[in-house]
């Protein structure tokens, strides 16, 4: 039963997190009618929670592996009280920043969940699983339009309270209801790290969540001043939009990680940076409120799908070292929320213009989408030469005249002679000499008009002795059906 309850346990559970979250961004129109707040100062005051909440990330991620996910939500829920108390009083600039960067707290718990739940799923599952815990991001579009509705009625400083309540609440669900018996993953932290570091598919996942989840951040963080100070709407409309590009942002999350399951990941990424290109373009000329809704709306579904999609590649990549690539991957992605809105802030400044920070946005998710298709490539060479490598037979690649360019671990053992030892040389070191110029003349002939040859041969191993080969030699041509390469693959059938 206690294991059932697990996903939508953690899920509600990161709901509450990213309320807490957003908690500044949501209410500080409200906050600025009584704490002084030059416009400059927005940004960052908004962004500062995110700092936190990515750093803490990565020990969250491993911690969750080491003492279960019961006891990192239970602590995190307890600490947060903290903070929130504290900014309910806060009235100064400095107050907020202060209560802010520890409401990082309630976006670190993100790596948790990522970490914890693709324990009681198959992996065929883990896609969908993610992201219907993802969906948790629905907290951020909670606070955004519930927030001011409370604040307007009953003053900023009581709706902050509230969550108080809330925190306590949860708090006490995981203590009863969280899972004692979680499988545990005990290896020492900088283990982990140096296993996977030097990895890059861990970094481009970083980078590819960095722009996805950073989008939605800074979208959400930047959205409710941005539609006040620039289209002059009042702030609960404000928030309004702003909750609704949280919700179809967070929604199409799981359609994201199922889609994942069902199809290749790495195409659906292609699809999804594209999309963000096309948005920031649009973006970028300042059109009217209702195109802008129009590029934010492709931004939420991109970012949602991406999301999703991400967090199916993590495990699938990282089995052992779930946790900590999880906190890193998620670190970055909550990094990506933090730059976008002081970028935009300072260019802002600057120009009087937000078109090139978006215009730079756009080139960001193309360089990305050309990423994207790099590592399906190179996936693709990977796992050709895991094959070539692991086959139990021989395996010889030369050039169109005969010259020896590759051969396989099995090459050796079949042979005795090392890679180094053949590279360069002609295949006619291995013969034995028991076949004649004519068997030659036979094999070759069949090669150029078939582009096939199979047969027996005797050849003979580094220290002299003979055996019998079965051997097949293809030829491979280009495009203008010009051979460019031979290769043969071989067994020992002497015992037969």
């Amino acid at each position: 039963m206690i294991k059932k309850v697990q996903l939508p346990l953690q899920t509600s559970n990161l709901v509450v997190g990213f309320m807490v979250w957003v908690l500044i961004s949501s209410l500080l129109p409200f906050m600025r009618e009584d704490i002084t707040i030059a416009p400059e100062k927005v940004a960052i005051v908004t962004a500062i929670p995110v700092v936190l909440g990515s750093v803490l990330r990565i020990p969250l991620g491993y911690y969750a592996n080491i003492y279960g996910a019961r006891i990192i939500f239970f602590l995190s829920f307890i600490l947060l009280l903290f903070p929130v108390f504290y900014i309910s009083s806060a009235s100064t600039l400095t107050d907020l920043i202060i209560g802010g960067t520890f409401l990082g707290i309630g976006g670190a718990v993100f790596s948790v969940g990522v970490t914890s739940l693709p324990k009681y799923y198959p992996k065929e599952k883990h896609g969908l699983v993610n992201g219907i815990y993802g969906m948790g991001n629905i907290g951020t579009a909670i606070s955004t339009f519930a927030a001011p509705v409370v604040a307007s009625q009953f003053g900023w400083s009581l709706t902050v309270k509230l969550y108080l309540i809330l925190l306590l609440a949860f708090a006490a669900l995981n203590f009863f209801f969280g899972d004692r018996k979680e499988k545990k993953v005990k290896s020492p932290i900088m283990m982990q790290i140096k296993s996977v570091y030097k990895n890059e598919k861990l970094w481009l996942f970083s980078l590819f969540y960095f722009i996805t989840f950073g989008s939605f951040v800074a979208f959400t963080i930047f959205l409710p001043s941005f539609l006040v100070d620039f289209f002059t709407l009042d702030k609960v409309d404000a928030g309004m939009r702003t909750a609704g590009f949280i919700v179809v942002a967070t929604f199409i999350r799981p359609v994201g990680g199922w889609l994942a399951d069902k199809f290749q990941p790495l195409f659906l990424l292609m699809g999804v940076f594209a999309g963000l290109t096309v948005a920031a373009i649009i973006l970028a000329f300042s059109p009217a409120i209702g195109l802008y809704t129009v590029g934010s709306m492709l931004i939420a579904l991109s970012a949602g799908i991406g999301n999703g999609v991400i967090f199916k590649l993590v495990p699938f990549y990282f089995d052992k070292q779930a946790g900590i690539a999880n906190g890193i991957v998620s670190m970055m992605g909550g990094l990506g929320g933090f730059f976008p809105p002081l970028l935009l802030s300072t260019i802002f400044t600057i120009t009087g213009s937000y078109s090139i920070g978006f215009m730079a946005f756009s080139q960001v998710a193309l360089v990305s989408l050309v990423l994207v298709l790099w590592l399906y490539y190179m996936d693709r060479l990977t796992m050709s030469k895991e094959v070539f490598d692991s086959t139990g037979q021989g395996i010889i690649v030369t050039n169109a005249d005969g010259t020896i360019l590759s051969v396989n671990p099995a090459f050796t053992i079949l042979t005795g002679y090392e890679e180094e030892e053949v590279i360069g040389k002609n295949p006619n070191v291995l013969s034995a000499g028991r076949q004649d110029k004519s068997f030659y003349e036979k094999m070759w002939g069949k090669i150029s008009t078939e582009g096939l040859w199979q047969g027996e041969i005797w050849n003979k191993r580094k220290n002299g002795e003979e055996y019998l080969q079965l051997l097949s030699i293809s030829a491979i041509k280009d495009q203008s059906d010009e051979v460019t390469r031979y290769v043969g693959t071989f067994s020992d059938i002497t015992n037969l």
